[in-house]
Order: C-alpha cells, then structure tokens, then sequence
C-alpha cells in the first residue's frame, strides 16, 4: 500500500478515531507512543503502540455484516500472527465507554511487558 493512501486514511479519520486519537497522539497516554493508520504486512490498523506490539481496531455495525467480519477475522489473525496483540472496539463504545477503553488499553500494555 502506498503512503499516499495512508496519508489519506488519516487526514479522513472518522469522528470516532478521532477522538480515540486525542487521548493517544503526543504521548498523552502515559507517555506511550501510538501511530495511526499504519501498515503491517498488508493490512493498515487503525493505531500502533510500537513498544508494546499493540494494535488497535475501532469498528461500525457494517463490521457485523459477513464479509467484512470475514476480512477483520482474516486481519486479525494475520495481525497477532506476526507476534502483534489486537483490541478492537465498536465505535458507539467510544462516544459511551471512552474511559473504559483508555483503561483496557492499559491494562493490555501492562501484559505487554
């Protein structure tokens, strides 16, 4: 995948990623450095913790549907094969739950250490 297109993906993040965002960019997660829209193998996943090989997926309902569950199965599986754990989370969680998922993040980087 060419960087123009992740480019592209991150200057038209969603409302939920981008708020998602906020609490991760700059280190202003305990001091963890998250990326956005970055590429493993040939996948691009929503956020990256380098340092903790931790990968981030937020989704919408479409996700439910078959052959989208089909692909972020298939992604996921590819993700933790290559030595990655993944979260994901629904986007409706992040207008309600957003300090929930902020902790689960943490907790999942504890157990990366």
């Amino acid at each position: 995948m060419k960087t123009h297109v992740t480019r592209k993906l991150r200057r038209d993040q969603t409302p939920h990623e981008s708020k998602l965002w906020y609490n991760l960019r700059s280190r202003n997660l305990q001091g963890l450095k998250f990326r956005r829209q970055y590429k493993i193998g040939p996948y691009v996943v929503d956020f990256f913790c380098p340092s903790k090989k931790l990968v981030i997926e937020l989704d919408g309902g479409h996700h439910v549907e078959g052959e989208v569950s089909l692909r972020d199965q298939k992604e996921q599986k590819y993700v933790e094969s290559q030595g990655y754990h993944m979260l994901r989370f629904w986007n409706s969680d992040v207008d309600s739950s957003l300090e929930d998922i902020l902790n689960e993040i943490l907790r999942a980087c504890e157990l990366g250490d």
